[in-house]
């Protein structure tokens, strides 16, 4: 058993961490955002207080479109306080696991990403993100990176209840659905991705990065395909790029992330199926 300190653990990810940590036997503080918010100095340090074994820093601002309108808060949330908790870890000397995104990388090779790969963010989330990669890197020898990507899961507003009440808004409409096909990245399962933190942090590893994504690639057009016909969503689909939608970031066309090896697979599809099945009859 270990102390596990969960940052962002109200979040979508987070929520799914603090079940399998407790799952698998550990202690587990998952403190809200008024009892620790990793930009506060005096709330990290409750944080070294607690004297934690594992610190999960699963706190970030992921609206990627906000981080484009103010790069400096991206950089303060993701970069700068990522540091900082990794630092206040390392005088507990704590691991930190630290997760970060797929939009570390442009986008433009023909083939998945790997973690010696050379990051080359072109918006202000994945730059943001990279900062708190290397930051983390610098404060805490006990390091551990976990890159994914397109997470989604139970309790969560995510691209499958997007794209869900879109397919509905359009159906009433009688208009078709307008869903980007050349925009790539992996689908993954939240409950997948921390039952992959927990075993990786019970590894002796040295400090490493590891990429955890679900499988096999899609596009958003395939992952919205795959939800629509469990939920059974009566829409015509029209197949759009990405610029057919204006944004205030630019997200990568093509950041697959080739999963590490020696992890279980996760496989989205599947559970992209129960999930849209069951959110559909909820709606």
């Amino acid at each position: 058993m270990a102390r596990v300190a969960i940052t962002g653990a109200a979040g979508q990810l987070g929520r799914q961490l603090v079940e399998a940590y407790v799952a698998a036997g550990n202690e587990v503080w998952p403190p809200s955002r008024a009892e620790l918010d990793i930009t506060e100095p005096t709330h990290r340090e409750r944080l070294r207080s607690w004297s934690p074994e594992i610190v999960v820093n699963a706190a970030a601002w992921t609206d990627v479109d906000g981080c484009a309108r103010d790069p400096s808060r991206a950089m303060r949330v993701n970069g700068d306080a990522a540091g900082a908790v990794a630092g206040a870890a390392a005088e507990c000397g704590a691991l930190v696991v630290q997760v970060s995104t797929n939009e570390v990388f442009d986008g433009t090779r023909d083939r998945p990403y790997r973690e010696d790969d050379l990051p080359s963010p072109i918006n202000a989330y994945g730059a943001s993100k990279l900062a708190g990669e290397r930051a983390v890197v610098d404060a805490n020898p006990r390091h551990l990176i976990v890159r994914t990507a397109w997470l989604f899961g139970p309790g969560g507003t995510n691209f499958v209840t997007k794209i869900l009440a879109a397919a509905e808004r359009a159906s009433r409409a009688g208009e078709p659905l307008r869903v980007v096909d050349d925009e790539w990245g992996n689908p993954t399962w939240t409950p997948d991705l921390a039952a992959a933190i927990v075993e990786l942090s019970r590894r002796p590893l040295p400090p490493t990065v590891v990429h955890a994504v679900g499988e096999p690639p899609a596009s958003r057009l395939g992952w919205a395909t795959v939800a629509l016909e469990a939920a059974r969503v009566a829409v015509s689909v029209e197949p759009v790029s990405r610029t057919a939608f204006e944004r205030a970031s630019t997200p990568p066309a093509r950041a697959i992330l080739r999963p590490s090896p020696g992890l279980a697979a996760m496989d989205w599809r599947p559970v992209t199926s129960r999930y849209a099945s069951q959110s559909g009859r909820a709606a």
